[in-house]
């Protein structure tokens, strides 16, 4: 597989690439993994129902997201660690990213830097993803530097008030090598990933720095902290995201953290139709959760989606080659998006609704 055909087929390349710790913290979920096999089988599930002798020589499948133009309705998610795939890491993510004129979300929890990442792709687009410190003064700085380096949104991360039990990563002691840090947290005297004793070295990171009692009063804060559109990333019900676009949240982004926190919860799929219709256009909504092809894109945006974050699939790819690795899965999962409205008579992503699913 020289030329993987999709972005399935990066993950078997990133098996032979990576450590066995390492791909299995990328790929691993909570405890016995349910709703990590899940997420894909409910895309898998739905079925399109194409309209036909429509003129599609012209598709566009090109949008926005919070006002910013986009080349397809595509991110990429927050992941921490991407140095564990490749030493290009989160800096040939940025390059690939604003080459395919899509935004990146970079992960708190990054192996380089904010603001290198930054100059990386000094004209992309990013948001910087939030995980809040018991130290407040720690989540106020990390909001400023994100301000500075030009970050345009803040991604509230709000499903991990304690990490879910990953036995992978229990099993293997995962842990990041001396090389690769917690790169944003440098400046706060600690940064490192060591090995634990009988636990992964980020459950034990989280569990003593991570603030498990963040609650709707500390969206409140932060706002009041920044002026940029915040992001609520983590939502599953229609209750919470209701709540999330009268406190604010610009955005909410339904997700059950790639399967990783609590086993055996709803699919981001099986939610999203709730979420948009609870949301009633008050904030913008997205999805992650299992997104492997063009049509599952094109079912999230028939769910009422605005766009979807892809995880697991460009680290694959980066793991495979890099920078231009991730650059070729974007660039795949673009033309099976417009191969996919084609099919389905669809010329722009305004045209997709819920007509599309029967």
């Amino acid at each position: 597989m020289a030329n993987p055909l999709n972005l399935r087929e990066y993950e078997a390349l990133a098996r032979e690439r990576m450590t066995g710790a390492s791909f299995d913290y990328y790929a691993g979920g909570a405890e016995d993994e349910i709703t990590v096999a899940d997420n894909e089988a409910a895309w898998r599930r739905l079925r399109l129902h194409p309209r036909v002798l429509v003129d599609v020589s012209n598709v566009d499948c090109g949008t926005s997201v919070l006002g910013t133009p986009v080349a397809m309705p595509v991110l990429t998610a927050p992941c921490a660690l991407n140095m564990l795939a490749h030493a290009d890491g989160e800096r040939g993510v940025a390059r690939a990213a604003n080459e395919s004129g899509i935004i990146q979300v970079l992960s708190a929890a990054s192996s380089v830097s904010m603001e290198d990442v930054a100059a990386a792709a000094p004209a992309g687009v990013r948001w910087f993803q939030l995980y809040c410190s018991r130290d407040r003064d720690v989540t106020r700085d990390l909001v400023e530097r994100a301000e500075a380096a030009g970050y345009t949104a803040i991604c509230l991360t709000v499903d991990v008030p304690i990490l879910g039990r990953r036995e992978r990563d229990i099993r293997s002691g995962f842990h990041a090598p001396p090389s690769i840090r917690l790169a944003n947290f440098a400046p706060y005297a600690a940064d490192a990933l060591p090995a634990v004793a009988g636990q992964s070295g980020l459950a034990a990171y989280v569990s003593e720095r991570w603030d498990s009692s963040l609650d709707w009063n500390s969206v409140a804060w932060l706002r009041s902290i920044t002026s940029l559109p915040i992001v609520a990333k983590g939502v599953l019900t229609g209750a919470d995201a209701l709540r999330a676009a009268e406190s604010g949240c610009a955005a909410v982004i339904v997700s059950n953290h790639g399967g990783r926190q609590l086993d055996s919860c709803v699919t981001s799929c099986d939610a999203l139709s709730s979420v948009v219709d609870a949301v009633g256009g008050r904030s913008e909504v997205l999805v992650d959760g299992g997104i492997r092809r063009g049509t599952d894109v094109i079912k999230a945006l028939a769910l009422g989606a605005r766009a979807v974050l892809i995880g697991r699939p460009y680290l694959w790819a980066l793991a495979a080659d890099g920078e231009a690795g991730v650059r070729r899965a974007l660039a795949l999962l673009q033309s099976e998006i417009v191969m996919a409205m084609m099919l389905c008579g669809r010329v722009a992503v305004s045209e997709i609704d819920r007509a599309l699913l029967g």
